[in-house]
């Protein structure tokens, strides 16, 4: 089994990061390989609606010169998909809305890759919007057919300054238990 965690934020070593390495390490103590992605200040551009990937039907986007391509079909090779974000006005940032905006159309035009592959969100806040930002990313896994398991509170760690959200007992708790939730789920699913 292979979890691929998507890091939405320009901090590579930020507060989201932090979180997604919490939840990175219960998977890989109960045996799952584990890779993080860094595409968060990295430019990719948004959906054109250009429909070349419903032409081509290759599992591609026919924007090249940015990490979608790389990226997707990273996510299309895991079992699991984690995606994390920094809170950007409510939202999830810049980069990751465009990986998500691209991703569900190549998905739609290439017979649904994702489906029936595990997803989680993992969103890092300072003070409020992380709630709009973790609906985000779940409506790009349950639009595409994922399956998405739940924890002990919803997936969001509380914090400004890097290493703030280590601080955040709840948060820590919450990816924690995400990370054990998402294995026992690799484990059923696989079966």
């Amino acid at each position: 089994m292979k979890a691929l965690a998507i890091n939405g934020s320009p901090r590579p070593d930020g507060n989201t990061a932090a979180l997604l390495q919490m939840v990175l390490d219960e998977l890989a103590a109960r045996g799952v390989d584990i890779e993080l992605y860094q595409l968060g200040g990295r430019r990719t551009s948004g959906c054109i609606a250009c429909y070349k990937c419903y032409e081509e039907k290759d599992g591609r986007c026919a924007i090249t010169g940015d990490p979608f391509n790389e990226l997707f079909g990273k996510m299309v090779e895991a079992d699991a998909v984690i995606m994390g974000t920094p809170t950007y006005v409510a939202d999830v940032s810049p980069e990751l809305k465009a990986f998500i905006d691209r991703a569900t159309l190549v998905c739609r035009a290439n017979g649904g890759p994702l489906r029936r592959k595990v997803g989680a969100a993992v969103v890092a806040v300072r003070r409020a919007g992380g709630i709009h930002a973790f609906d985000s990313i779940n409506h790009f896994f349950t639009i595409n057919e994922m399956i998405v398991p739940g924890s002990s509170y919803w997936n969001i760690g509380v914090g400004r300054e890097k290493g703030d959200v280590e601080g955040d007992e709840e948060g820590v708790r919450t990816m924690r238990r995400l990370g054990e939730n998402m294995a026992w789920l690799l484990d059923r699913v696989a079966a």
